[in-house]
C-alpha cells in the first residue's frame, strides 16, 4: 500500500503505525528526505499535481492512503490529477482524509472541496473509504492570538472536535481490514461537542493559560484578519471555520473512532493533559 502525508502529523502517524506491525509500504513525498526512515517502507518523490511521477510512484500499488493536500486555491485540481494518475496506475481502493459535512453548500469553504473530491473519486469506480474528520483537537489552543482570545463569529454553536491521533488510528484499522470499509464513509468526531467559550475554559484550567472566547460578527472577523493580506479564498476559509459551528455542522457527535478502533476519542481535556505531562 501507499501513504500519503508521512511528512507530516496524521501521514506519518500513520507511517509509523503501518511499520511497527510490520507492513509493508510505499511513502509519498514531495521531499523524501523529510520522510521518517521506517523498516518496510520504500520511498517514491511526487506530488499531487505531478502526473507523470504519480504515476510512476503509484504504479504497482493496490490500497492508497491519501492525505488531503495543504490548503491552496489549486488543491482540487491537485487532487483530481493524483485521483487520475491512480486510477491509471491501478490503484484499486483510496482511503482519503475528508471533512465533517462536505457537501457541495457546505457553510466551511474547504469543505466544498472534500465534496468535489469525493465524488471525483467515486466516478472512478475504484472502492473508497472517506475518513470525514471534524476540526482537530490539536488546533483548538492555536485559535487563540498573542492576547489569549479566540475571535470570530462561531455564536453558541458547539464543535466535536476530534484528535489526529484518533483520526490516524481509524486510517490504520481500515488500511488493514480494507474489504470490511469498502465504499464506506465515517463522520470522525470527539466524544463532546463544546462552545468555544468551554473551550477556552477548558484550555485556562489544564494549561494555566488564561484563554476567553469573544464573539465577532462576520464583518468584524473580515476586518480583524485583513491585516494578513492573505487571499480572499483563505480569509473565507477562515471566517467560514467560524460560522460552520455557529450554523451547527460541526456539531454532531458520532462513535465511529470507538466501533473501529473498540478506543473512545480524546476530549480536550484528555488531550491537553496529555500533552502537559509530555
Amino acid at each position: 500500500m501507499a501513504v500519503t502525508g508521512a511528512t507530516g502529523h496524521i501521514g506519518g502517524l500513520v507511517a509509523r503505525s503501518l511499520a511497527q506491525e510490520g507492513i509493508s509500504q510505499r511513502l509519498l513525498a514531495r521531499s523524501v528526505t523529510r520522510l521518517p526512515q521506517l523498516t518496510g517502507a520504500d520511498a517514491v518523490e511526487t506530488s499531487y499535481g505531478d502526473l507523470g511521477a504519480a504515476v510512476s510512484g503509484l504504479t504497482g500499488i493496490d490500497a492508497l492512503f491519501m492525505v488531503s493536500a495543504a490548503e491552496s486555491a489549486d488543491r482540487l485540481t491537485a487532487h483530481r490529477t493524483f485521483i487520475d494518475a491512480a486510477t491509471t496506475a491501478g490503484v484499486r481502493h483510496i482511503v482519503y482524509t475528508s471533512y465533517l459535512g462536505a457537501a457541495p453548500d457546505a457553510t466551511f469553504t474547504l469543505a466544498r472541496d472534500h465534496w468535489a473530491t469525493e465524488e471525483y473519486i467515486r466516478s472512478t469506480g475504484m472502492a473508497f473509504t472517506f475518513l470525514r474528520d471534524s476540526a482537530y483537537i490539536d488546533f483548538l489552543p492555536s485559535l487563540a492570538g498573542a492576547d489569549g482570545v479566540i475571535r470570530g463569529p462561531a455564536g453558541n454553536g458547539v464543535v466535536g472536535a476530534v484528535s489526529r491521533s484518533d483520526i490516524a488510528r481509524v486510517a490504520v484499522s481500515v488500511l488493514k481490514d480494507l474489504d470490511s470499509h469498502a465504499d464506506r464513509t465515517y463522520d470522525l468526531t470527539g466524544r463532546e461537542a463544546l462552545t468555544l467559550t468551554e473551550v477556552a475554559a477548558i484550555i485556562t484550567e489544564v494549561t494555566g493559560a488564561p484563554t476567553a472566547y469573544v464573539e465577532e460578527t462576520i464583518e468584524e472577523a473580515y476586518a480583524s484578519r485583513a491585516s494578513y493580506n492573505a487571499p480572499d479564498w483563505e480569509v473565507d476559509a477562515w471566517v467560514s471555520t467560524y460560522t460552520a459551528i455557529a450554523n451547527g455542522e460541526l456539531s454532531s457527535i458520532s462513535t465511529a473512532v470507538e466501533d473501529i478502533t473498540g478506543v473512545p476519542p480524546l476530549t480536550l481535556r484528555e488531550f491537553l493533559t496529555a500533552g502537559a505531562g509530555a
